[in-house]
């Protein structure tokens, strides 16, 4: 169970802006390389410099359950693997990596398939924030000074999106996922947004130092 993501929707309440992206793409196919590239610099305004990215595992590129990269993606993750090196690329999964993957033996067949670190957290998402930042800021070869250098990649509004905005980072929602999205959870992220969205509702600005 997900306590922390049950938790954190109750901040919707006060903040419902949270849960929404700063970018929407359809598949994970679908994302700019470099990141940065889904935001166009316009007059006045500085430009988007994404440094690191974090990458959801479960129906963002994998199929759920699994560890390894969904075939379609592979070009676009070995892509990303390339654009963002070393450090620079870290899956953060709410399966993986977490106290529930028994002596953490999803996460070492993770990254032995993917050769991408999987971080191991204690809290799931969006309440691992903080060992997010601290994974960054004990990488300096990342070269992420900023939350808002790191872009979050997943298929969740409440989890995903919701951690990057509560980061201060960029929230990117692949929003087809690999496969249909059936849950109720899943059914009410979507209905929230499109009705926040027409009200006029729009995505945090990420924060331009660490706190």
């Amino acid at each position: 169970m997900n306590i922390s993501g049950t938790l954190n929707v109750f901040r919707l309440i006060r903040e419902p802006a949270l849960c929404l992206p700063q970018h929407t793409v359809s598949t994970f196919n679908h994302l700019p390389v470099p990141l940065s590239k889904a935001f166009p610099r316009k007059d006045g305004e500085k430009e988007v410099d994404i440094k690191a990215v974090v990458l959801d595992k479960d129906n963002c590129f994998a199929i759920p359950h699994t560890n390894e990269v969904h075939k379609p993606y592979h070009d676009k993750f070995q892509e990303l693997r390339r654009a963002y090196p070393g450090s620079k690329l870290l899956i953060v999964s709410n399966t993986a990596g977490t106290d529930s993957d028994k002596n953490q033996a999803e996460a070492a067949l993770l990254e032995k398939n993917t050769g991408v670190k999987v971080l191991r957290h204690s809290t799931k998402k969006p309440g691992c924030k903080e060992e997010v930042l601290s994974y960054f800021q004990q990488h300096p070869d990342a070269g992420v000074t900023s939350p808002s250098q790191i872009a979050v990649v997943g298929d969740r509004l409440f989890t995903d999106v919701m951690m990057a905005n509560l980061m201060g980072s960029h929230g990117f929602w692949v929003r087809d996922g690999v496969i249909e999205r059936k849950s109720l959870f899943a059914r009410v992220e979507d209905r929230l947004a499109v009705f926040l969205l027409k009200r006029g509702y729009c995505a945090p600005n990420p924060r331009s130092q660490f706190e």
